[in-house]
């Protein structure tokens, strides 16, 4: 027996395009489903959609470019993205009806969906509201904010045995091999030093602890010593992770990912500074999100000066000893910026190559400053990737997905425990989605952007 028959509101692509989406490149429109259970042997669930992610890699779903990690469109078909869903009928063991769910479905009000392996079942948690499944808390491939815990400021550790090799720049031998292997579970900054008979490199006591050492493992190259005992300028950094006392540039930093950064950066004990779109967005940062500093690009006619200027308060601000910065009150214009989390490539892009230190990390995460994505304009600074040795990469979040339970565990607590906020910028109603989804590249949002398509 045929069940209800409702009308189903969608927003559909209308076709390819190569600049910045416009509300005119969707259409909303109206048709009928039946709330039937899925066919037998399908595996398959009818989901009833209460929120939607707007975010700004479904842009690149809107070419004609079949070459990318995810698929274009199809015109005259809805939208997809990421959401949170609660099953009405299920084919799929795994899945019941009432159970709350999150997964790529259509940008619709109900969703038949056939691919349920990139599917998680949400366990509901009064203390967290079900719509940070599509920002604080979100998996899926394109999207980044586990990544940037799990990776940017965790580092990715190595599996296995490690042969480690340490930079050695006080040496005429610019590599040092350890000579035991050992497994990194994180990357700290150390201090050694190296005996060139004996190639030894001398650990801080305090660090010893982020080493794992094979129990079967000789031990008689590496010793462990006091940091007093080193010598000025011997920090190396072994990873990307950030560490006390750095300095931290995100930009876009009040959007869905920028804030996190900034939060979780803060949590290692970070100087972090963020650029935003308006001063609503400024104060936002520093007021609630905890930032030290923040700028409204807007309103500055040379990015490389203000950078410049902010990095001088920074300068004063910390009271960073020479053992750890060595030269840095001494000079002329501070070391620059460690750790640039990249959400706008452009002209933002170009001014952080000019203020980055030596061996400072750059985390591409998004290009969102791009008008074209077929012309994308072009990057003058590249040379202080080599001169300044910066390490520069992209991510994807789907390279990180087997730590994600652990990412998921740690963000939950921390927003238990009060340690981060989270700010969500709510539209009500699947007809206020193409405006919302196009508000991004202009900057109209303030937080995740999310739409509410029912309530729960």
């Amino acid at each position: 027996m045929s069940e209800e028959v409702v009308q189903n509101k969608k927003v559909t692509f209308k076709g390819y395009i190569d600049d910045v989406p416009k509300e005119t490149d969707m259409e909303l429109k109206l048709s009928n489903i039946e709330l039937n259970p899925p066919p037998q042997g399908s595996a398959a669930i009818l989901v009833k959609n209460l929120y939607l992610s707007c975010d700004p890699y479904m842009r690149g779903r809107m070419r004609d470019f079949h070459g990318s990690y995810i698929p274009p469109f199809v015109p005259g078909q809805a939208l997809e993205g990421f959401g949170v869903s609660k099953v009405i009928h299920s084919d799929h063991p795994n899945y019941k009806p009432g159970d709350f769910i999150t997964g790529f479905t259509g940008w619709e009000e109900y969703s038949v969906i056939q691919r349920t392996e990139q599917l998680r079942k949400i366990q509901p948690d009064d203390r967290i509201p079900l719509s940070f499944h599509v920002g604080l808390l979100v998996t899926y491939p394109g999207r980044t904010i586990d990544a940037i815990r799990n990776n940017f400021l965790l580092s990715n550790c190595p599996t296995g045995n490690l042969n480690l090799r340490i930079l050695v720049s006080r040496c005429s031998q610019t590599v040092l091999h350890v000579g035991h292997h050992c497994c990194l579970r994180v990357s700290v900054p150390i201090w050694k030093k190296c005996t060139l008979e004996g190639k030894i490199v001398r650990i801080p006591s305090e660090f010893e602890s982020h080493f794992d050492f094979k129990d079967d493992s000789p031990k008689k190259n590496v010793s462990i010593t006091d940091e007093k005992k080193c010598r000025d300028g011997e920090r190396i950094r072994l990873r990307n992770s950030p560490t006390k006392g750095e300095y931290v540039f995100v930009s876009a930093a009040s959007g869905a990912v920028g804030q996190l950064v900034g939060q979780l950066a803060k949590l290692h004990g970070c100087y972090v500074v963020g650029s935003a779109g308006s001063k609503e967005k400024v104060d936002l940062l520093k007021n609630k999100l905890g930032f030290d500093e923040a700028f409204n690009y807007k309103e500055e006619l040379d990015l490389n000066a203000a950078l410049q200027r902010l990095l001088s308060f920074m300068s004063l601000t910390l009271k960073i000893p020479d053992i750890i910065y060595p030269g840095l009150h001494d000079r002329y214009f501070p070391q620059g910026i460690d750790i640039y989390f990249d959400n706008v490539g452009g002209d933002m892009l170009d001014a952080t190559l000019l203020n980055m230190r030596i061996h400072g990390r750059i985390a591409v995460c998004g290009m969102v400053s791009q008008q074209s994505l077929s012309k994308p304009k072009g990057i003058y600074n590249l040379f202080n990737l080599i001169s300044r040795r910066i390490r520069m990469q992209g991510f994807l979040q789907s390279d990180y997905l087997h730590l994600y339970p652990r990412f998921l565990e740690d963000v939950s607590n921390y927003y238990k425990q009060g340690k981060i906020v989270y700010i969500e910028d709510m539209n009500e109603g699947l007809e206020s989605a193409p405006s919302a989804f196009v508000g991004l590249f202009h900057g109209k949002n303030v937080g995740k952007q999310v739409i509410r398509v029912a309530h729960e």
